[in-house]
């Protein structure tokens, strides 16, 4: 019979979570570390001569502890977290070692400009990676693969000083729901958390995986937030064609699970050993043959770790909705590498079996392409236990996964000559062209009358599946001074999903002419550079703008069309759009300016506007939300030009655009043809961000882009409360 806490005794064991505390502790408690200052000039032998306890953290690859970043940050309010030095202290079997580690970074970045005073909370997700500086032997926790955690029974660990000295000790409760739009993780009242265990692992004991970081305890006492441990996913991106911090550590931890589970050198209990004896979750209908065994999921986790990572994470979705049969879920941070994508899979839509949607999305990767080379025969290898695996299920399963093998080889393969010389990751283009694959899309919105706001931010799938876009966050009611820092996390997470290996994903801003001289490629949204240095930033009019409204005398050009999408003008062929759009992208290019005659401001006629040849590119030195230039962007818009040149003026009022247009006219003959400018524009940025006195006249400089195979979707976002 159960007792108050739903434990069920049985023949005088345990079972239940009690059983999965008693097996799941060990491991834990062998991961988990005290943080503290450096080895050395401290002389306390209450605390092993390292000083007091800041903190806890736990090792979730070799080499590498996770932690908070308030714990690194302890005592040290003027000192830069990332570079700092801490000292380590774990337990390996019945010894105790020491050592230093480096924090290698901190989330979010901006901790490092903007820290909270003293016994606030830090904001999230407030969490640090320490790199170990020495070899050292030592136990690494399970990380959780599944976006969310479930709401059950988890235990929490850390470092307490109950009797007198420190000691990594471990207490139960129940995970209460969420905060922070998913980040954080709210923890019941069932045990105090002390002090001394912030930064230690949330360990969910009917799975035996890492779901959280403890944060931080309730003032009143008991409960507190726990950091989910998928915010990892937000670490900064990596360089151009190399492979990022958080694919490198989650390889290491598969790949060090993988060769324990392998491993007969000791019988001491891995991870996957105590999965496989933790008691049953009642009512789980994909028990039995309908999921993996811990056996088959390290190894899966293995062999996906042997294998360089994806191109993108769109590619990872791609696969998971192929192998789930629909869309996986949109909510932030995005899936990056291939174990990612199996969290997506869990508990699959219409009663399909976990395992064979596991077994789909395996045999869909062994065929994929990657993002570099890969080791021979280790693709080989993942479909041979795909293979293998499936004997012990459904023989049309065994059948099906045959066939997805032959026919995803084949593509593969056509791909392969079809590309020949060309990227891997997408249709061809011509050098210093964008890349063809999703961009990201923000679009704000004049909130009513009001000096206000509305934005959204969402993934457009790009002219492969023209008009597909799936959203990332929305908010109302923002300033246009707190539109950055209101936008810096969905923008970082539309990055994270459409970024490739080989290029920085397009930026669309979407915004009323009147807001064209918003400095969005000035924002600082990760790794402290702009992003008009860091990508491509173009300009688009907001989707169902009806420029007869705003221009009053001109007809729309937009047409809604029935999939959602609005109809560009170049759309319909035979229109002067889309001879003006064909015409400017092969070049020559020739610019024209439409809202000054040598400095001197006019406004431009219909009729000398539609004479213009199509390859003629309109040019604005001019604020964009005063006339005449406001009236000049609708009416080259509704004269049909796709591509257009606008500029935030200097400061000084008195300055001359003279070596704006000068320059431009020499940067629009050296380009040739449109297509290469929006990246042009990034290089020209690149060079001014980085002292080139003779990209100064740049600076300011927007591309409005309309280009017909990147539909914008038409609905407008619902307004806040009046």
């Amino acid at each position: 019979m159960p007792n108050e806490r739903g434990v069920r005794m049985t023949d005088g064991r345990t079972t239940g979570s009690a059983r999965a505390f008693e097996l799941l502790e060990p491991l834990v408690q062998a991961a988990t570390v005290r943080v503290h200052a450096p080895p050395g000039g401290y002389d306390n032998p209450r605390s092993h001569r390292t000083g007091p306890t800041w903190g806890s953290g736990f090792f979730i690859a070799p080499g590498w502890v996770l932690t908070c970043a308030h714990v690194v940050g302890e005592g040290g309010a003027a000192v830069r977290l990332t570079g700092r030095e801490v000292g380590i202290t774990f337990s390996a079997g019945s010894i105790t070692g020491t050592v230093t580690g480096r924090v290698e970074c901190v989330l979010p970045e901006r901790l490092e400009e903007r820290r909270p005073g003293r016994h606030a909370l830090w904001d999230l997700p407030d969490l640090a990676l320490i790199r170990v500086l020495a070899p050292v032997s030592h136990a690494c926790v399970w990380l959780t693969d599944r976006s969310r955690p479930r709401f059950d029974e988890v235990a929490y660990f850390g470092c307490t000083e109950d009797l007198g000295t420190p000691e990594i000790t471990g207490r139960t409760t129940r995970l209460r729901g969420t905060a922070g739009n998913g980040a954080a993780i709210r923890l019941g009242d069932d045990d105090e958390i002390e002090a001394g265990m912030s930064g230690g692992p949330v360990v969910d004991l009917v799975r035996g995986e890492v779901v959280g970081v403890l944060k931080a305890r309730r003032q009143a006492g008991g409960g507190g937030l726990a950091v989910s441990v998928v915010q990892l996913r937000t670490l900064p991106m990596a360089a151009r064609g190399q492979v990022g911090l958080y694919r490198r550590i989650m390889q290491a931890h598969d790949l060090y699970h993988y060769d324990q589970h392998l491993s007969d050198l000791d019988n001491r209990r891995t991870w996957t050993d105590v999965h496989g004896e933790l008691p049953p979750e009642e009512g789980d209908p994909y028990a039995g043959r309908g999921r993996l065994t811990p056996g088959e999921r390290t190894t899966l986790f293995g062999l996906l770790a042997e294998l360089p990572p994806p191109g993108s994470s769109e590619v990872v979705r791609a696969l998971v909705e192929e192998a789930r049969g629909e869309e996986p879920d949109p909510l932030p941070p995005a899936p990056l590498s291939w174990r990612d994508g199996l969290g997506l899979l869990h508990d699959p839509p219409g009663g399909t079996a976990e395992a064979a949607a596991m077994l789909r999305y395996a045999t869909d990767v062994s065929v994929a392409e990657y993002r570099e080379p890969v080791t021979p025969g280790a693709d080989e290898e993942l479909w041979d236990w795909v293979r293998a695996t499936a004997e012990r299920l459904w023989r049309p399963l065994r059948r099906e996964l045959g066939e997805r093998h032959e026919r995803g080889l084949a593509e593969r393969e056509r791909r392969r000559r079809a590309s020949a010389g060309r990227s891997v990751h997408g249709p061809a283009r011509r050098s210093g062209g964008l890349p063809p694959g999703a961009s990201v899309l923000l679009e704000v919105w004049a909130h009513g009358w009001e000096d206000l706001y509305d934005w959204r931010v969402s993934v457009l799938a790009g002219p492969a599946h023209a008009g597909r876009v799936t959203p990332v966050d929305s908010g109302v009611r923002a300033t246009l001074a707190g539109l950055p820092e209101a936008l810096r996390a969905p923008l970082a997470e539309g990055f994270r999903r459409c970024d490739t290996h080989e290029a920085a994903a397009l930026l669309e801003v979407a915004v009323a002419p009147a807001l064209f001289g918003l400095a969005v490629d000035e924002w600082v949204v990760v790794g402290g550079v702009p992003l008009g240095v860091q990508r491509p930033v173009v300009l688009r009019h907001p989707a169902g703008a009806n420029p007869a409204v705003a221009n009053p005398g001109v007809a729309n050009p937009g047409v809604a069309n029935p999939g959602g999408a609005r109809e560009h003008p170049a759309d319909r062929e035979g229109t002067d759009a889309s001879a003006r759009w064909a015409r400017v992208q092969a070049g020559p290019l020739q610019d024209e300016r439409a809202d000054c005659i040598r400095g001197r401001p006019r406004s431009p006629a219909t009729e000398w506007l539609t004479g213009l040849p199509d390859n003629t590119v309109p040019v604005h030195c001019r604020a964009a939300d005063q006339e005449p230039t406001l009236g000049s962007l609708h009416a080259v818009r509704d004269a049909g030009y796709g591509v257009v040149v606008t500029r935030r003026p200097p400061p000084d009022p008195g300055a001359s655009c003279a070596p704006f247009h000068r320059g431009l006219r020499e940067e629009l003959a050296d380009a040739g043809r449109a297509e290469v400018l929006p990246v042009r524009l990034q290089n020209l940025r690149g060079r001014a961000y980085g002292a080139d006195p003779d990209a100064y006249w740049a600076a300011g400089t927007g591309l409005v882009w309309e280009d017909p195979a990147r539909p914008l979707p038409e609905e407008e976002p619902l307004q806040g409360d009046l």
